[in-house]
């Protein structure tokens, strides 16, 4: 088998594993690739994407590879939502994501002490839209679900990883966090508007 076939099936690979995507040794076991050849295969499809003239990408996030749609066309993607009637996150969902986003993880409650009023709705909403989802419980009593956000949530924000949300101030609190936080995704809503 020669090299565009063995990149061809990586690729479909990618695809077939949708929205989860497919871990790098994942993919070395099924191909049967050593890790150093496995990279030059995917460094070589991520270069094949970003030089040509096609609406996807390939995304890596945590050792995971992703197909997904290309930052520039967003105009056109935020039509095509338009046409299917997709209500916006509402303030409190916006503030319950950023909470999560960069404190993660977090609890309910802890939410709710930085917020000052009950988040079960807006947590309900990011989760079935899978922006987030319960990685894990907390230790103590009653053991509380902690929160994270999800690949959905990088994908959804255009961010190869957690570490690409804007940095906080260091001499800020969890208020000023909401804040900073709320204008962020106020502005990359405003850019899938």
């Amino acid at each position: 088998m020669d090299i565009n076939d063995i990149k061809a099936i990586m690729e479909g690979l990618i695809f077939a594993a949708g929205d989860e995507g497919i871990h790098k040794k994942e993919m070395r076991k099924v191909l049967d690739l050593d890790k150093d050849m496995a990279d030059h295969l995917i460094n070589e499809l991520k270069f094949e994407y970003e030089h040509a003239k096609r609406g996807i990408m390939l995304m890596e996030s945590q050792q995971v590879l992703f197909l997904t749609t290309k930052p520039e066309h967003s105009e056109y993607f935020t039509k095509l939502k338009e046409t299917k009637v997709q209500a916006k996150l509402s303030q409190a969902a916006l503030e319950t994501l950023a909470i999560i986003a960069y404190l993660q993880p977090i609890t309910r409650t802890e939410i709710e002490q930085i917020r000052g009023v009950k988040s079960e709705r807006p947590l309900q909403t990011l989760i079935s839209r899978a922006l987030i989802e319960e990685v894990g419980r907390k230790e103590g009593i009653g053991r509380p679900i902690l929160f994270g956000s999800t690949i959905g949530f990088l994908t959804y924000f255009g961010l190869s990883s957690i570490d690409d949300l804007p940095p906080l101030p260091e001499d800020i609190n969890e208020i000023d966090i909401e804040q900073e936080a709320d204008l962020f995704f106020d502005r990359l809503q405003n850019m899938n508007d």
